[in-house]
């Protein structure tokens, strides 16, 4: 199955340490930005309890869940600490301050 690259938006669209929800044919993701500008896109669920990852806290690479306070890393999609789950994490790219993000199938190296 071939990767398809789809616009979600502009990078200003999502503030610094915060999130935007995108529903797509895959299922709903959020698309996060970090403090430091980095910018990444998981499922919009949290693998405790399913809360919404888009309404939690970011710190770092990660985000808090705000249902019971799983950290997921927002880089592997993994829960953080003693805690076990993960969710799907997709691939982001940034094309003249438009977002992109990948589906249907494995991103190569995002340029």
């Amino acid at each position: 199955m071939s990767m398809k690259w789809i616009e979600v938006g502009s990078l200003d669209d999502i503030p610094s340490r915060g999130a935007r929800c995108v529903n797509t044919p895959e299922g709903k993701l959020a698309v996060f930005r970090t403090a430091e500008g980095q910018v990444f896109a998981i499922e919009d669920h949290c693998p405790h309890k399913g809360g919404p990852l888009s309404q939690g806290i970011v710190h770092g690479t990660s985000v808090t869940c705000p249902l019971h306070n799983w950290v997921i890393s927002l880089e592997t999609g993994r829960a953080l600490g003693a805690d076990e789950g993960a969710v799907r994490t997709v691939p982001v790219r940034i094309e003249a301050g438009r977002l992109f993000i990948a589906l249907g199938g494995v991103a190569e190296e995002a340029a």
